[in-house]
Protein backbone atom coordinates (compact mmCIF):
# COMPACT_ATOMS: atom_id res chain seq x y z
CA UNK A 1 0.00 0.00 0.00
CA UNK A 2 2.73 2.17 0.80
CA UNK A 3 4.58 1.41 -2.45
CA UNK A 4 1.45 2.17 -4.46
CA UNK A 5 1.03 5.44 -2.69
CA UNK A 6 4.60 6.30 -3.38
CA UNK A 7 4.21 5.43 -7.05
CA UNK A 8 1.01 7.42 -7.26
CA UNK A 9 2.75 10.33 -5.57
CA UNK A 10 5.69 10.11 -7.98
CA UNK A 11 3.35 10.02 -10.96
CA UNK A 12 1.43 12.93 -9.60
CA UNK A 13 4.62 14.89 -9.24
CA UNK A 14 5.72 14.00 -12.76
CA UNK A 15 2.28 14.92 -14.10
CA UNK A 16 2.37 18.29 -12.30
CA UNK A 17 5.84 19.00 -13.65
CA UNK A 18 4.70 18.19 -17.18
CA UNK A 19 1.60 20.34 -16.86
CA UNK A 20 3.69 23.23 -15.50
CA UNK A 21 6.20 23.01 -18.33
CA UNK A 22 3.39 22.94 -20.89
CA UNK A 23 1.71 25.93 -19.37
CA UNK A 24 5.03 27.83 -19.32
CA UNK A 25 5.59 26.91 -22.98
CA UNK A 26 2.13 28.17 -23.91
CA UNK A 27 2.75 31.46 -22.03
CA UNK A 28 6.20 32.02 -23.63
CA UNK A 29 4.79 31.39 -27.09
CA UNK A 30 2.07 34.00 -26.44
CA UNK A 31 4.62 36.61 -25.33
CA UNK A 32 6.83 35.90 -28.35
CA UNK A 33 3.91 36.48 -30.67
CA UNK A 34 3.08 39.83 -29.07
CA UNK A 35 6.74 40.99 -29.27
CA UNK A 36 6.95 40.11 -32.93
CA UNK A 37 3.78 42.10 -33.52
CA UNK A 38 5.28 45.11 -31.71
CA UNK A 39 8.48 44.84 -33.70
CA UNK A 40 6.56 44.64 -36.95
CA UNK A 41 4.52 47.69 -35.94
CA UNK A 42 7.67 49.65 -35.12
CA UNK A 43 9.25 48.72 -38.44
CA UNK A 44 6.14 49.85 -40.30
CA UNK A 45 6.16 53.14 -38.38
CA UNK A 46 9.92 53.66 -39.09
CA UNK A 47 9.44 53.03 -42.78
CA UNK A 48 6.64 55.57 -42.92
CA UNK A 49 8.79 58.20 -41.12
CA UNK A 50 11.75 57.43 -43.45
CA UNK A 51 9.47 57.90 -46.45
CA UNK A 52 8.30 61.26 -45.07
CA UNK A 53 11.90 62.36 -44.45
CA UNK A 54 12.97 61.27 -47.92
CA UNK A 55 10.08 63.17 -49.46
CA UNK A 56 10.93 66.33 -47.44
CA UNK A 57 14.59 66.04 -48.43
CA UNK A 58 13.62 65.69 -52.08
CA UNK A 59 11.43 68.78 -51.85
CA UNK A 60 14.19 70.82 -50.17
CA UNK A 61 16.82 69.61 -52.64
CA UNK A 62 14.54 70.56 -55.53
CA UNK A 63 14.01 74.03 -54.04
CA UNK A 64 17.77 74.53 -53.48
CA UNK A 65 18.54 73.30 -56.94
CA UNK A 66 15.95 75.68 -58.35
CA UNK A 67 17.51 78.59 -56.46
CA UNK A 68 21.00 77.64 -57.65
CA UNK A 69 19.82 77.50 -61.18
CA UNK A 70 18.25 80.95 -60.84
CA UNK A 71 21.46 82.34 -59.34
CA UNK A 72 23.52 80.76 -62.09
CA UNK A 73 21.25 82.32 -64.69
CA UNK A 74 21.60 85.75 -63.07
CA UNK A 75 25.40 85.45 -62.93
CA UNK A 76 25.52 84.33 -66.55
CA UNK A 77 23.45 87.38 -67.41
CA UNK A 78 25.82 89.66 -65.48
CA UNK A 79 28.84 88.03 -67.10
CA UNK A 80 27.35 88.66 -70.48
CA UNK A 81 26.75 92.31 -69.66
CA UNK A 82 30.29 92.69 -68.34
CA UNK A 83 31.68 91.02 -71.44
CA UNK A 84 29.68 93.37 -73.64
CA UNK A 85 30.97 96.42 -71.71
CA UNK A 86 34.58 95.21 -72.02
CA UNK A 87 34.11 94.65 -75.73
CA UNK A 88 32.74 98.19 -76.10
CA UNK A 89 35.63 99.67 -74.06
CA UNK A 90 38.16 97.74 -76.09
CA UNK A 91 36.58 99.03 -79.28
CA UNK A 92 36.63 102.59 -77.85
CA UNK A 93 40.30 102.27 -76.87
CA UNK A 94 41.17 101.03 -80.31
CA UNK A 95 39.40 104.03 -81.80
CA UNK A 96 41.22 106.44 -79.44
CA UNK A 97 44.57 104.84 -80.18
CA UNK A 98 43.90 105.31 -83.86
CA UNK A 99 43.08 108.98 -83.27
CA UNK A 100 46.20 109.47 -81.14
CA UNK A 101 48.41 107.90 -83.75
CA UNK A 102 46.88 110.16 -86.37
CA UNK A 103 47.42 113.24 -84.15
CA UNK A 104 51.04 112.25 -83.45
CA UNK A 105 51.70 111.93 -87.12
CA UNK A 106 50.11 115.32 -87.71
CA UNK A 107 52.25 116.91 -84.98
CA UNK A 108 55.39 115.40 -86.46
CA UNK A 109 54.49 116.88 -89.80
CA UNK A 110 53.84 120.31 -88.24
CA UNK A 111 57.19 120.20 -86.44
CA UNK A 112 58.95 119.43 -89.64
CA UNK A 113 57.18 122.32 -91.35
CA UNK A 114 58.11 124.69 -88.51
CA UNK A 115 61.73 123.64 -88.71
CA UNK A 116 61.78 124.38 -92.41
CA UNK A 117 60.13 127.79 -91.84
CA UNK A 118 62.63 128.60 -89.09
CA UNK A 119 65.55 127.66 -91.30
CA UNK A 120 64.19 129.88 -94.09
CA UNK A 121 63.69 132.77 -91.60
CA UNK A 122 67.21 132.43 -90.23
CA UNK A 123 68.57 132.32 -93.75
CA UNK A 124 66.62 135.46 -94.66
CA UNK A 125 67.83 137.19 -91.44
CA UNK A 126 71.43 136.35 -92.32
CA UNK A 127 70.96 137.67 -95.82
CA UNK A 128 69.36 140.83 -94.47
CA UNK A 129 72.18 141.32 -91.95
CA UNK A 130 74.80 140.80 -94.64
CA UNK A 131 73.04 143.31 -96.87
CA UNK A 132 72.92 145.89 -94.04
CA UNK A 133 76.58 145.31 -93.18
CA UNK A 134 77.56 145.74 -96.82
CA UNK A 135 75.52 148.96 -97.08
CA UNK A 136 76.71 150.41 -93.74
CA UNK A 137 80.16 148.92 -94.08
CA UNK A 138 79.95 147.95 -90.32
CA UNK A 139 79.70 144.62 -88.60
CA UNK A 140 77.00 143.92 -86.00
CA UNK A 141 79.45 144.21 -83.12
CA UNK A 142 80.86 147.50 -84.40
CA UNK A 143 77.36 148.95 -84.81
CA UNK A 144 76.41 147.90 -81.27
CA UNK A 145 79.57 149.47 -79.85
CA UNK A 146 78.98 152.76 -81.67
CA UNK A 147 75.34 152.86 -80.56
CA UNK A 148 76.24 152.23 -76.94
CA UNK A 149 78.97 154.88 -77.00
CA UNK A 150 76.62 157.42 -78.50
CA UNK A 151 73.87 156.62 -75.99
CA UNK A 152 76.30 156.74 -73.09
CA UNK A 153 77.57 160.16 -74.15
CA UNK A 154 74.08 161.58 -74.60
CA UNK A 155 72.55 160.22 -71.40
CA UNK A 156 75.47 159.77 -68.97
CA UNK A 157 74.68 162.92 -67.02
CA UNK A 158 70.99 162.06 -66.88
CA UNK A 159 71.75 158.51 -65.69
CA UNK A 160 74.17 159.78 -63.05
CA UNK A 161 71.66 162.28 -61.69
CA UNK A 162 68.97 159.62 -61.61
CA UNK A 163 71.26 157.23 -59.75
CA UNK A 164 72.08 159.92 -57.19
CA UNK A 165 68.40 160.68 -56.78
CA UNK A 166 67.55 157.01 -56.26
CA UNK A 167 70.40 156.64 -53.77
CA UNK A 168 69.27 159.69 -51.79
CA UNK A 169 65.67 158.53 -51.91
CA UNK A 170 66.60 155.02 -50.72
CA UNK A 171 68.76 156.40 -47.91
CA UNK A 172 66.00 158.75 -46.82
CA UNK A 173 63.48 155.91 -46.82
CA UNK A 174 65.80 153.70 -44.79
CA UNK A 175 66.43 156.48 -42.25
CA UNK A 176 62.73 157.26 -42.08
CA UNK A 177 61.91 153.57 -41.53
CA UNK A 178 64.60 153.25 -38.85
CA UNK A 179 63.29 156.37 -37.06
CA UNK A 180 59.75 155.01 -37.23
CA UNK A 181 60.86 151.72 -35.67
CA UNK A 182 62.83 153.49 -32.92
CA UNK A 183 60.06 155.96 -32.11
CA UNK A 184 57.45 153.19 -32.02
CA UNK A 185 59.57 151.10 -29.67
CA UNK A 186 60.32 154.06 -27.38
CA UNK A 187 56.62 154.94 -27.27
CA UNK A 188 55.69 151.33 -26.45
CA UNK A 189 58.11 151.27 -23.52
CA UNK A 190 58.20 154.37 -21.34
CA UNK A 191 59.75 153.89 -17.90
CA UNK A 192 60.85 156.16 -15.11
CA UNK A 193 64.31 157.70 -15.42
CA UNK A 194 64.76 158.82 -11.81
CA UNK A 195 68.35 158.40 -10.69
CA UNK A 196 69.27 156.49 -7.54
CA UNK A 197 70.89 158.38 -4.70
CA UNK A 198 73.94 157.33 -2.75
CA UNK A 199 72.37 157.81 0.65
CA UNK A 200 69.47 156.16 2.48
CA UNK A 201 67.47 157.74 5.28
CA UNK A 202 65.97 155.90 8.24
CA UNK A 203 63.22 157.69 10.14
CA UNK A 204 63.38 157.74 13.94
CA UNK A 205 60.67 158.50 16.49
CA UNK A 206 62.78 160.75 18.71
CA UNK A 207 66.22 162.29 18.89
CA UNK A 208 67.04 160.10 21.94
CA UNK A 209 67.53 157.15 19.63
CA UNK A 210 70.53 158.88 18.10
CA UNK A 211 72.28 158.75 21.48
CA UNK A 212 71.62 155.02 21.74
CA UNK A 213 72.95 154.44 18.25
CA UNK A 214 76.11 156.40 19.00
CA UNK A 215 76.58 154.57 22.32
CA UNK A 216 79.04 155.17 25.09
CA UNK A 217 82.08 156.95 23.69
CA UNK A 218 80.77 156.11 20.20
CA UNK A 219 81.29 152.34 20.48
CA UNK A 220 77.90 151.42 18.95
CA UNK A 221 78.25 153.60 15.86
CA UNK A 222 81.84 152.47 15.36
CA UNK A 223 80.82 148.83 15.63
CA UNK A 224 77.94 149.40 13.20
CA UNK A 225 80.14 151.17 10.64
CA UNK A 226 82.86 148.55 10.97
CA UNK A 227 80.57 145.56 10.47
CA UNK A 228 78.26 147.11 7.85
CA UNK A 229 80.93 149.03 5.93
CA UNK A 230 78.87 152.23 5.75
CA UNK A 231 78.90 155.68 7.31
CA UNK A 232 76.14 156.80 9.67
CA UNK A 233 75.30 160.51 9.75
CA UNK A 234 73.25 161.15 12.90
CA UNK A 235 73.40 164.90 13.47
CA UNK A 236 72.56 166.62 10.20
CA UNK A 237 68.89 165.83 9.54
CA UNK A 238 66.39 165.95 12.42
CA UNK A 239 64.04 162.97 12.72
CA UNK A 240 66.22 160.70 10.60
CA UNK A 241 69.57 158.98 10.34
CA UNK A 242 71.39 159.00 7.02
CA UNK A 243 73.29 155.93 5.78
CA UNK A 244 76.00 156.80 3.28
CA UNK A 245 77.85 154.30 1.07
CA UNK A 246 78.68 153.94 -2.60
CA UNK A 247 77.78 150.23 -2.41
CA UNK A 248 73.95 149.97 -2.58
CA UNK A 249 73.87 146.44 -1.12
CA UNK A 250 75.73 147.61 1.96
CA UNK A 251 73.28 150.52 2.31
CA UNK A 252 70.28 148.19 2.16
CA UNK A 253 71.80 145.76 4.67
CA UNK A 254 72.59 148.68 6.97
CA UNK A 255 69.07 150.11 6.58
CA UNK A 256 67.36 146.83 7.48
CA UNK A 257 69.72 146.22 10.38
CA UNK A 258 69.24 149.77 11.74
CA UNK A 259 65.46 149.57 11.49
CA UNK A 260 65.47 146.23 13.32
CA UNK A 261 67.78 147.62 16.01
CA UNK A 262 65.53 150.64 16.55
CA UNK A 263 62.46 148.37 16.77
CA UNK A 264 64.24 146.02 19.19
CA UNK A 265 65.64 148.80 21.37
CA UNK A 266 68.69 146.80 22.50
CA UNK A 267 71.53 148.57 20.71
CA UNK A 268 74.93 147.14 21.56
CA UNK A 269 77.86 145.72 19.54
CA UNK A 270 76.82 142.07 19.86
CA UNK A 271 73.22 142.86 18.86
CA UNK A 272 74.48 145.01 15.99
CA UNK A 273 76.43 142.08 14.54
CA UNK A 274 73.40 139.79 14.94
CA UNK A 275 71.05 142.24 13.20
CA UNK A 276 73.45 142.85 10.33
CA UNK A 277 73.79 139.09 9.72
CA UNK A 278 70.00 138.79 9.76
CA UNK A 279 69.69 141.74 7.35
CA UNK A 280 72.20 140.12 4.99
CA UNK A 281 70.03 136.99 4.84
CA UNK A 282 66.95 139.11 4.10
CA UNK A 283 68.79 140.99 1.36
CA UNK A 284 69.86 137.67 -0.18
CA UNK A 285 66.20 136.61 -0.25
CA UNK A 286 65.26 139.91 -1.92
CA UNK A 287 68.05 139.43 -4.47
CA UNK A 288 66.70 135.98 -5.38
CA UNK A 289 63.13 137.26 -5.72
CA UNK A 290 64.18 140.25 -7.82
CA UNK A 291 66.14 137.99 -10.17
CA UNK A 292 63.17 135.66 -10.60
CA UNK A 293 60.84 138.63 -11.11
CA UNK A 294 63.07 140.09 -13.82
CA UNK A 295 63.33 136.78 -15.69
CA UNK A 296 59.58 136.21 -15.47
CA UNK A 297 58.75 139.76 -16.57
CA UNK A 298 61.05 139.49 -19.59
CA UNK A 299 59.78 136.01 -20.51
CA UNK A 300 63.23 134.41 -20.64
CA UNK A 301 63.38 130.65 -20.07
CA UNK A 302 66.04 128.05 -19.28
CA UNK A 303 68.50 130.31 -17.48
CA UNK A 304 70.56 128.67 -14.75
CA UNK A 305 69.20 129.59 -11.27
CA UNK A 306 72.68 130.79 -10.31
CA UNK A 307 72.64 133.26 -13.19
CA UNK A 308 69.19 134.42 -12.07
CA UNK A 309 70.56 135.01 -8.54
CA UNK A 310 73.41 137.15 -9.91
CA UNK A 311 70.90 139.13 -11.99
CA UNK A 312 68.97 139.85 -8.78
CA UNK A 313 72.05 141.57 -7.32
CA UNK A 314 71.69 144.23 -10.02
CA UNK A 315 68.57 145.44 -8.20
CA UNK A 316 70.91 147.20 -5.75
CA UNK A 317 73.45 148.35 -8.40
CA UNK A 318 73.46 151.67 -10.21
CA UNK A 319 75.25 152.85 -13.34
CA UNK A 320 75.47 156.60 -13.97
CA UNK A 321 72.70 156.95 -11.39
CA UNK A 322 70.45 154.50 -13.29
CA UNK A 323 69.29 151.28 -11.61
CA UNK A 324 71.08 148.51 -13.52
CA UNK A 325 68.35 145.86 -13.13
CA UNK A 326 65.62 148.25 -14.27
CA UNK A 327 67.87 149.37 -17.13
CA UNK A 328 68.44 145.72 -18.13
CA UNK A 329 64.70 144.92 -18.04
CA UNK A 330 63.94 148.01 -20.12
CA UNK A 331 66.72 147.03 -22.54
CA UNK A 332 65.28 143.51 -22.81
CA UNK A 333 61.87 144.79 -23.90
CA UNK A 334 63.41 147.21 -26.41
CA UNK A 335 65.71 144.50 -27.80
CA UNK A 336 62.82 142.06 -28.12
CA UNK A 337 60.77 144.53 -30.16
CA UNK A 338 63.75 145.35 -32.38
CA UNK A 339 64.42 141.65 -32.93
CA UNK A 340 60.82 141.10 -33.99
CA UNK A 341 61.06 143.97 -36.49
CA UNK A 342 64.40 142.82 -37.91
CA UNK A 343 63.74 139.06 -37.95
CA UNK A 344 66.41 138.12 -35.38
CA UNK A 345 66.17 135.42 -32.69
CA UNK A 346 63.93 137.11 -30.11
CA UNK A 347 64.77 134.82 -27.16
CA UNK A 348 68.55 135.03 -27.67
CA UNK A 349 68.36 138.81 -28.12
CA UNK A 350 66.28 139.30 -24.96
CA UNK A 351 68.53 137.02 -22.90
CA UNK A 352 71.64 138.84 -24.14
CA UNK A 353 70.08 142.19 -23.21
CA UNK A 354 69.06 141.04 -19.72
CA UNK A 355 72.54 139.72 -18.83
CA UNK A 356 74.60 142.35 -20.69
CA UNK A 357 75.59 144.09 -17.42
CA UNK A 358 75.65 140.99 -15.20
CA UNK A 359 79.35 141.56 -14.53
CA UNK A 360 78.49 144.78 -12.66
CA UNK A 361 76.97 142.66 -9.90
CA UNK A 362 80.47 141.45 -8.98
CA UNK A 363 82.81 144.08 -10.38
CA UNK A 364 83.63 145.31 -6.84
CA UNK A 365 84.76 141.81 -5.88
CA UNK A 366 86.37 140.45 -9.07
CA UNK A 367 89.08 142.03 -11.18
CA UNK A 368 88.41 142.94 -14.80
CA UNK A 369 85.83 144.88 -16.78
CA UNK A 370 82.20 144.11 -16.22
CA UNK A 371 82.06 142.56 -19.72
CA UNK A 372 84.92 140.15 -18.98
CA UNK A 373 83.38 139.30 -15.61
CA UNK A 374 79.98 138.74 -17.24
CA UNK A 375 81.46 136.43 -19.89
CA UNK A 376 83.19 134.36 -17.20
CA UNK A 377 79.96 134.12 -15.16
CA UNK A 378 77.92 132.95 -18.15
CA UNK A 379 80.57 130.47 -19.25
CA UNK A 380 80.88 129.07 -15.71
CA UNK A 381 77.14 128.42 -15.49
CA UNK A 382 76.89 126.93 -19.03
CA UNK A 383 74.86 129.68 -20.68
CA UNK A 384 74.06 129.39 -24.40
CA UNK A 385 77.11 130.60 -26.40
CA UNK A 386 74.77 132.68 -28.58
CA UNK A 387 73.75 134.68 -25.50
CA UNK A 388 77.41 135.39 -24.70
CA UNK A 389 77.99 136.48 -28.31
CA UNK A 390 74.98 138.81 -28.10
CA UNK A 391 76.02 140.51 -24.83
CA UNK A 392 79.79 140.88 -25.13
CA UNK A 393 79.81 143.57 -27.86
CA UNK A 394 77.55 146.23 -26.34
CA UNK A 395 80.55 148.52 -25.59
CA UNK A 396 82.47 147.61 -28.78
CA UNK A 397 85.00 145.66 -26.71
CA UNK A 398 84.45 142.68 -29.04
CA UNK A 399 83.47 142.55 -32.73
CA UNK A 400 79.78 142.15 -33.54
CA UNK A 401 79.42 138.52 -34.55
CA UNK A 402 75.63 138.39 -34.95
CA UNK A 403 72.59 140.52 -35.63
CA UNK A 404 71.50 139.93 -32.03
CA UNK A 405 74.73 141.57 -30.78
CA UNK A 406 74.01 144.72 -32.81
CA UNK A 407 70.44 144.85 -31.49
CA UNK A 408 71.64 144.52 -27.86
CA UNK A 409 74.06 147.43 -28.33
CA UNK A 410 71.35 149.55 -29.98
CA UNK A 411 68.91 148.81 -27.15
CA UNK A 412 71.60 149.81 -24.63
CA UNK A 413 72.04 153.17 -26.38
CA UNK A 414 68.27 153.74 -26.47
CA UNK A 415 67.78 152.93 -22.78
CA UNK A 416 70.80 154.91 -21.61
CA UNK A 417 70.11 157.84 -23.94
CA UNK A 418 66.80 158.82 -22.39
CA UNK A 419 66.85 162.40 -21.03
CA UNK A 420 67.87 162.30 -17.36
CA UNK A 421 68.43 158.54 -17.35
CA UNK A 422 72.08 158.78 -16.34
CA UNK A 423 74.43 161.09 -14.52
CA UNK A 424 78.07 160.86 -15.51
CA UNK A 425 79.33 162.45 -12.29
CA UNK A 426 77.73 159.72 -10.18
CA UNK A 427 79.35 156.97 -12.23
CA UNK A 428 82.75 158.64 -12.03
CA UNK A 429 82.33 159.00 -8.27
CA UNK A 430 81.45 155.32 -7.87
CA UNK A 431 84.35 154.30 -10.09
CA UNK A 432 86.77 156.37 -8.00
CA UNK A 433 85.54 154.80 -4.75
CA UNK A 434 85.77 151.28 -6.24
CA UNK A 435 89.35 151.95 -7.40
CA UNK A 436 90.20 153.27 -3.94
CA UNK A 437 88.91 150.14 -2.16
CA UNK A 438 90.55 147.84 -4.73
CA UNK A 439 93.93 149.54 -4.23
CA UNK A 440 93.69 149.27 -0.43
CA UNK A 441 92.61 145.60 -0.53
CA UNK A 442 95.66 144.72 -2.62
CA UNK A 443 97.89 145.00 0.49
CA UNK A 444 98.49 141.86 2.58
CA UNK A 445 96.99 141.41 6.03
CA UNK A 446 93.84 143.46 5.32
CA UNK A 447 90.55 141.78 6.23
CA UNK A 448 88.25 144.41 4.71
CA UNK A 449 88.13 148.10 3.92
CA UNK A 450 85.44 150.69 3.32
CA UNK A 451 85.59 154.01 1.52
CA UNK A 452 83.43 156.54 3.41
CA UNK A 453 82.92 160.29 3.64
CA UNK A 454 82.39 160.49 -0.14
CA UNK A 455 85.81 158.98 -0.67
CA UNK A 456 87.60 161.36 1.68
CA UNK A 457 88.31 158.59 4.20
CA UNK A 458 89.20 154.90 4.04
CA UNK A 459 88.70 152.67 7.06
CA UNK A 460 90.89 149.58 6.99
CA UNK A 461 90.47 146.57 9.28
CA UNK A 462 93.61 144.43 9.57
CA UNK A 463 94.22 140.97 10.96
CA UNK A 464 95.72 141.47 14.46
CA UNK A 465 97.53 138.13 14.28
CA UNK A 466 99.49 138.97 11.13
CA UNK A 467 100.06 142.72 11.62
CA UNK A 468 101.41 144.42 14.73
CA UNK A 469 100.70 147.97 15.85
CA UNK A 470 103.99 149.20 14.37
CA UNK A 471 103.30 147.40 11.09
CA UNK A 472 99.81 148.93 11.03
CA UNK A 473 101.37 152.39 11.24
CA UNK A 474 103.75 151.61 8.37
CA UNK A 475 100.85 150.09 6.41
CA UNK A 476 98.85 153.32 6.67
CA UNK A 477 101.82 155.28 5.34
CA UNK A 478 102.41 152.86 2.46
CA UNK A 479 98.76 153.01 1.46
CA UNK A 480 98.81 156.81 1.52
CA UNK A 481 101.90 156.94 -0.73
CA UNK A 482 100.42 154.48 -3.21
CA UNK A 483 97.12 156.41 -3.36
CA UNK A 484 99.07 159.58 -4.10
CA UNK A 485 100.96 157.86 -6.90
CA UNK A 486 98.17 155.91 -8.63
CA UNK A 487 94.85 157.72 -8.05
CA UNK A 488 93.47 161.10 -8.98
CA UNK A 489 91.14 162.68 -6.44
CA UNK A 490 90.08 166.09 -5.18
CA UNK A 491 91.29 167.26 -1.75
CA UNK A 492 92.71 164.77 0.75
CA UNK A 493 92.01 161.18 1.69
CA UNK A 494 92.25 160.09 5.32
CA UNK A 495 93.56 156.53 5.91
CA UNK A 496 92.40 154.95 9.17
CA UNK A 497 93.88 151.53 10.03
CA UNK A 498 91.99 149.68 12.77
CA UNK A 499 93.64 146.77 14.57
CA UNK A 500 91.33 145.13 17.08
CA UNK A 501 91.86 142.12 19.29
CA UNK A 502 88.73 140.18 20.17
CA UNK A 503 88.82 137.31 22.64
CA UNK A 504 85.71 135.13 22.94
CA UNK A 505 85.04 132.51 25.61
CA UNK A 506 81.85 130.57 26.30
CA UNK A 507 80.63 129.85 29.83
CA UNK A 508 78.79 126.53 30.02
Amino acid sequence: MTVIQIIIAVLAIIASIGIGYYLRLIISLGKRGSMELEIKQMMITAKEEANHIIEDAKKQSEEILHELRQTEKEKEHEFKKTEERLIKKESLLDTRQTDIDRDVEHVKNRIEEIKQIKERAEKMEEEKKSALESIARLTEEEARTQLLEKTEKEYSEDLYSRMQKLERSGQEQLERRAKDIMSTIIQRLATSTASDMLTTSVSIASEDIKGKIIGKEGRNIRAFERVAGVELIVDETPGSIVISSFDPIRRQVARLALENLISDGRIQPAKIEEMIEKAQLEINTIIKKEGERAVYECGILNLDPRIVAVIGRLHFRTSYGQNVLQHSIEMTHIAGMLAEELGADVQITKAGALVHDIGKALDHEVQGTHIDIGIRILQKFNADPRIITAMKSHHDDCPHESLEAIIVQTADYISGGRPGARRDTVENYLKRLAELEALVNSFEGIEKSYAIQAGREVRIFVNPLSITDIQAKHLARDIALRIEQELRYPGEIKITVIRENRIVEVAR
